[in-house]
């Protein structure tokens, strides 16, 4: 039994990552969940396949944590676009952001991909608990209506309504926060990602401009500030970003997606220092967000990300 249910550890954290919204919190959620079910393992009356049973357990941990805690976010759930030639301010601590998930495949089916990437992420949080494991269990995980109602110990017509209602509010946040996504394929994801990173390393406006869609987003937690359209992201990047010029992007994965770590010049010319965590995110043929984590001390080791590049990297191109 325990070698059937640890089989289970990495769509478990899948799961709880989408209800909670953070990679560390689910990692938590899951040790707790498997823990409980070697527990009761002898308890197990075979009623429903151990996959209902160990998703029942992980559901209820992570309403458990729900119940206690706040609801993460995006810095564009707070509030509207800013003036891209600005400042950002003071990061706003004592707000919980949205984590980005290490892994995951980029040539994997885009819709599958679309499942994880961070701004469906943030809009799972703005559901109920209850609706919002009742839609990722249903639509993303493709379990019956009559198993997450036994999982909920509830009805079908009470699941069937949850999913409606979650639906739609999920439809109302997309159009009005980042309009209908179109999954890029992977193949298109791969050449705009080695074409971003070129770009971004020779600080090339021109060509960064031609892969932003119009509406493009660009955010920076842990600021509130965040900037749509090609003109403020181009404003912030040639202002108050412009020590980003020469940065090297070493390429990982982040939500599915082709992501970088940032390494910004040395002032004293030395190489190069940890900056961000660029996770980029594409709807047919161009990116329409980049969020830059900057919490890079507790990023980069997570996401095998060097602590330093010397002098002579030039890792700007994924393979």
């Amino acid at each position: 039994m325990v070698e059937e249910l640890e089989a289970y550890r990495g769509e478990l954290t899948g799961y709880c990552y989408r209800m909670l919204g953070s990679y560390a919190e689910a990692e938590d959620a899951v040790q707790e969940a498997l823990v409980r079910a070697w527990r009761n393992a002898d308890g197990f009356e075979g009623r429903s396949s151990v996959r209902s049973w160990v998703y029942r357990i992980a559901t209820h941990v992570c309403l458990d944590a729900l119940a206690a805690g706040k609801r993460r976010a995006l810095p564009m759930d707070l509030s509207g676009p800013a003036d891209g030639a600005t400042p950002p301010g003071a990061p706003a601590d004592g707000q919980a952001w949205i984590d980005p998930l290490p892994g995951s495949d980029p040539s994997a089916a885009a819709e599958a991909s679309e499942s994880v990437r961070l701004a469906f992420v943030a809009a799972l949080q703005h559901l109920p608990p209850r609706q919002r494991a009742t839609l990722i269990l249903r639509q993303v995980l493709g379990f019956s209506a009559r198993e997450v109602a036994d999982l909920h110990g509830s009805t079908i017509a009470s699941v069937n309504s949850a999913l409606q209602r979650a639906r739609a509010t999920l439809a109302d946040r997309r159009e009005g926060v980042d309009g209908p996504a179109t999954p890029a394929p992977g193949g298109v994801r791969r050449i705009l990602a080695e074409r971003y990173a070129s770009a971004f390393s020779r600080y090339d406006m021109e060509e960064l401009n031609l892969l932003l869609h119009v509406d493009a987003t660009l955010s920076l937690p842990p600021y509130a500030k965040w900037m749509r359209g090609i003109s403020d992201i181009e404003a912030w990047l040639a202002g108050p970003a412009i020590g980003c010029r020469g940065s090297r992007l070493v390429p990982t994965v982040a939500n599915g997606s082709p992501s970088f770590g940032q390494y910004r010049p040395r002032a004293d010319g030395t190489g190069y220092e940890p900056w961000a965590l660029q996770v980029v995110e594409f709807s047919g043929d161009r990116i329409t967000s980049i969020t830059a984590f900057r919490d890079t001390a507790r990023l980069f080791p997570l996401f095998g990300l060097p602590d330093h590049l010397g002098a002579e990297s030039d890792l700007t191109v994924p393979a």
